[in-house]
């Protein structure tokens, strides 16, 4: 498409394409991608790899330069307000207004209420047209997860599970694999790749002894992140194994366990030996998810994967805490009082307080389906400021 004539829509869409090879890579950042047009001919293009890098639009008037092309004049297609502030990288405001760009269209405004719309203002002043707007829906979904974080400095919260036709996980005897067969595992695998962090419960550690790792399906045309998975536990009573895999493997530093005061001392020692232990305060007697979320999006934990068990997920959806759910149906059925549950805890008390679901996909894998929705959200949105 470099050789063709693009309409307006046509460059933002390609921006957004563009944009995307950054999932999973760019965080805490948000994945940008930005083209440059003259006479709707592109001249350069590029989108931000990795925190710390670049952004996309700095990426692109390279670009321009490696083609032997010169920005002066040309028109900027930009998937997110461009940065106006210093941070790991200086301000995109001032290399644009320096390169010479004379238009700039923009998709999504910087979530941030204390930047949004500063950018197009230092641009405008220099005699920058700016038009915003472009393809903005689909740019803001994109970038969701980061929008989540920016605006409530908690991670964007993913439950997943993977069950039988009746919502169970596991026998009575705690026997779960496999529930769903490798089209659904390889599914699940693409979904860690994304996240910055995984949470199980303690019941899950001592059933399971999982890895609780990305691994790359075979194939695959997309590189891991850099920095290893976050691995999260809740445990109250500091009851992890010190036998178990998220202790003993070569990646015990990505694991944080979080228990209470109720602890034994001992028991949180030993594991402070191999592993990070956070006590936390307690609710009902279990990690407070409020600290801990808040505690996470502190540290630039901008997603996470809650991956049960049934306890785990009922917590979280009774304290208004997850954002979006994942859930993977076998075409079994095990029945049973004991079995365990996707999601169990006390129950809701009425339909009209059970959690609704929106924006739902279905998909079909293999003899399994795949339903990934949006939890409503209720209430209008805070920007809370970093402690």
């Amino acid at each position: 498409m470099a050789g063709a004539f693009l309409s307006e829509t046509d460059l933002m869409r390609m921006a957004l394409r563009l944009a995307k090879k950054g999932q999973g890579l760019t965080t805490p950042n948000p994945m940008v991608g930005a083209v440059v047009s003259r006479a709707g001919l592109v001249i350069g293009s590029g989108w931000h790899q990795q925190a710390g890098a670049p952004h996309a639009e700095i990426e692109a008037l390279r670009d321009v330069q490696s083609r032997g092309e010169s920005p002066r004049g040309a028109v900027l297609h930009v998937t997110l307000e461009p940065c106006c502030t210093h941070g790991r990288t200086p301000p995109c405001t001032t290399a644009i207004i320096a390169s010479g760009i004379k238009k700039v269209r923009v998709a999504a405004t910087d979530p941030n209420p204390l930047h949004a719309g500063r950018a197009f203002q230092i641009l405008q002043t220099a005699g920058i047209e700016v038009i915003t707007g472009v393809l903005a829906d689909q740019a803001t979904q994109m970038n969701e997860v980061f929008n989540h974080w920016i605006v409530h400095r908690q991670p964007f919260v993913t439950l997943k599970a993977a069950m039988t036709l009746d919502g169970r996980i596991a026998t009575a005897t705690g026997q779960s694999k496999w529930i769903t067969g490798p089209q659904a595992r390889l599914e699940s695998m693409k979904l860690r790749r994304v996240q910055d962090a995984i949470l199980v419960g303690v019941e899950t550690v001592l059933r399971d002894d999982p890895s609780l790792t990305r691994r790359q399906p075979l194939g695959s045309k997309f590189p891991l992140p850099k920095k290893p998975l976050r691995r999260i536990i809740l445990d109250s009573q500091a009851r992890t194994p010190l036998t178990s895999k998220i202790v003993t493997d070569d990646l015990s530093a990505a694991t944080t366990i979080y228990a209470t005061v109720a602890a034994p001392r001992r028991r949180v020692e030993s594991l402070r030996g191999r592993v990070r232990v956070e006590i936390a305060p307690a609710t009902r007697g279990k990690v407070d998810l409020q600290y801990l979320l808040s505690q996470l999006g502190k540290e630039e934990i901008t997603s996470l994967l809650v991956e049960g068990g049934g306890e785990v997920h009922a917590s979280f959806l009774e304290a208004g805490e997850a954002q979006r759910v994942v859930f993977f149906f076998a075409p079994l059925i095990l029945g049973g009082k004991n079995s365990k549950r996707a999601t169990a805890g006390e129950g809701i008390p009425s339909l009209a307080l059970a959690p609704k679901l929106d924006q739902i996909q279905w998909k079909r894998l293999g003899p399994d389906l795949m339903v990934r929705a949006r939890v409503r959200r209720t209430g209008s949105d805070t920007f809370r400021k970093p402690a």
